[in-house]
């Protein structure tokens, strides 16, 4: 492989900030195993296509960050490279890709998200484009004018609704063609969990976000009121867990869910030791992230388990569950700055 096509595919890579995608993936892969444990309804093959859809938009998502943050003026301020999980890709900044071209891909990468949807409408139902077109324009408007929602402190919000509820009950109804509160219950934990991690990855930020306009919740009210938010958000997300299985509204074996709780209390410690020390924020991310996974892997292996108890079949599951690893597992590639030339 030639050094300037390494140094393309690298950059690229890197601008898709791939270690941050998989909050999309899990609120798909629970909608989805929720119909087939309590519904009896589960296609393969509409998974596949409803992951690769939400992959490749918050892909498009994170170029699309970068691009307007970086014509804002956002992520141009930023001293050095302290915390690889704050701060943008650095693509831009560095000159390892161009605007224009970065404009272009998350382009195209829009248009297939919305070709894919279209067909996924035609098979499943008009609802699908609903939620499609809520998590498309969403991803669009977060940093770009004339909407810039995350400027104005309801990126977080945005965020936990589509991370959350929009894409767990769009891939619940692609495979059901209904809504329950139990699918909704499932998935919420997902998008509250994406909003702590935001909350955290802003405290580093919180002044070039200021200098540049950009008033997220942290730059908005402070560097404690992000701590307290992530303290509050982890809160909620273990409590909608456990109150939702003490209702029955959830089955019981989620509760496994529960063992990311010693990697949150080390996060959280770190948080409040160091939240004014970005470059030792690092492990708190890193436990952020890691808690993320475990609680969402816990849901999702939690109701197979469910489904197993109550007679379904597993082979279509251990399909469904491959492709989820197969996408995951790159994920787990720690987040890097390169150190190509520039192009």
């Amino acid at each position: 492989m030639s050094y300037t096509l390494r140094t393309t595919i690298l950059s690229w890579w890197q601008a898709s900030r791939y270690h941050f995608i998989p909050p999309s993936m899990f609120p798909a892969a629970i909608g989805t195993i929720v119909s087939w444990a309590s519904f009896q309804s589960f296609s393969l093959y509409f998974f596949v296509l409803v992951i690769l859809g939400v992959i490749i938009n918050h892909a498009a998502l994170n170029m699309t960050d970068d691009y307007f943050d970086y014509k804002h003026a956002v992520d141009s301020t930023k001293p050095g490279e302290e915390n690889p999980y704050t701060g943008g890709s650095k693509t831009l900044t560095s000159g390892l890709i161009e605007p224009k071209k970065m404009f272009i891909v998350f382009s195209i990468l829009y248009g297939i998200v919305f070709i894919l949807g279209l067909y996924i409408t035609i098979e499943r139902g008009i609802l699908v484009l609903a939620f499609g077109l809520i998590g498309i324009l969403s991803s669009i408007f977060y940093t770009s004018p004339p909407v810039k929602f995350a400027h104005h402190g309801f990126g977080e919000l945005g965020l936990l609704l589509n991370f959350g509820p929009v894409i767990g009950l769009g891939a619940f109804y692609v495979q059901s063609q209904q809504l329950s509160i139990e699918a909704f219950l499932a998935t919420i934990p997902c998008g509250i969990m994406l909003f702590s991690m935001i909350v955290i990855n802003e405290i580093p930020d919180i002044q070039e976000d200021r200098l540049a306009g950009k008033l997220t919740l942290v730059a908005r009210f402070g560097k404690k009121a992000g701590m307290r938010l992530y303290i509050i958000s982890w809160i909620a997300t273990y409590s909608i867990i456990i109150f939702s299985v003490l209702l029955s509204f959830i089955p019981w074996p989620i509760l496994i869910s529960l063992f990311s709780l010693p990697l949150v209390i080390d996060s959280n410690r770190l948080l409040v030791q160091h939240y004014k020390e970005p470059a030792k924020l690092i492990n708190a991310n890193k436990r952020m992230i890691q808690a993320h996974a475990i609680t969402s892997f816990g849901i999702i292996i939690g109701y197979i388990w469910h489904g197993y108890t109550q007679g379904k079949p597993v082979t279509e599951i251990t399909l469904f569950l491959l492709v989820l690893l197969v996408l995951y597992v790159p994920a787990l590639i720690p987040p890097f700055q390169t150190k190509l030339e520039k192009k």
